[in-house]
């Protein structure tokens, strides 16, 4: 079975609704927005960091358009100096390749390590584009479902305000 077919097997086991768009493999927003994904809902924007010793790892889930300040977010993570997680981390944390990082790369966390952090803007959003751990396609998700896939899963969660 593949990502993509676990994600959405977990997905139907726990009854949570989704759309899904299959589309070429996307490794930027830009190409999101280029396939005219925008229309369906939000895409989300998704960032996976670590703390300057690499034993704190954060997976950030905002809207597409905002810019991160790694210094002003270690601020209100409150923890040493964030930079982006290396590839290996990618794949050793979330089982994910580069281009295909999303909040539901947690059903790979097996140790729940990994804090995942939402931007509150999100809250407003009727619909909220994920890839399927797979950049292959795009599922559309409410934000209480995702708060409840990772609240289930058992991955720490803070909500920010992101700028």
């Amino acid at each position: 079975m593949g990502q993509k077919e676990m994600v959405l097997a977990q997905l139907d086991a726990r009854g949570i609704p989704y759309e899904i768009v299959h589309h070429e493999p996307v490794y930027t927003i830009e190409d999101m927005e280029r396939l005219e994904l925008g229309k369906y809902g939000e895409i989300a924007k998704n960032l996976f960091l670590r703390n300057s010793n690499g034993k704190i790892h954060f997976l950030a889930v905002l809207c597409h358009d905002k810019k991160v300040n790694l210094k002003e977010l270690q601020k209100k993570l409150e923890c040493t100096a964030l930079s982006f997680a290396s590839e290996n981390r990618l794949q050793k944390y979330l089982g994910l390749t580069k281009g295909a990082v999303t909040p539901l790369g947690i059903y790979n966390n097996h140790d729940r390590s990994v804090i995942v952090i939402l931007d509150n803007e999100l809250k407003e959003k009727k619909a909220i584009g994920v890839h399927p751990n797979d950049n292959t396609a795009t599922l559309w998700l409410t934000f209480d479902d995702i708060v409840t896939i990772v609240t289930e899963h058992g991955n720490e969660i803070r909500f920010l305000d992101f700028e």
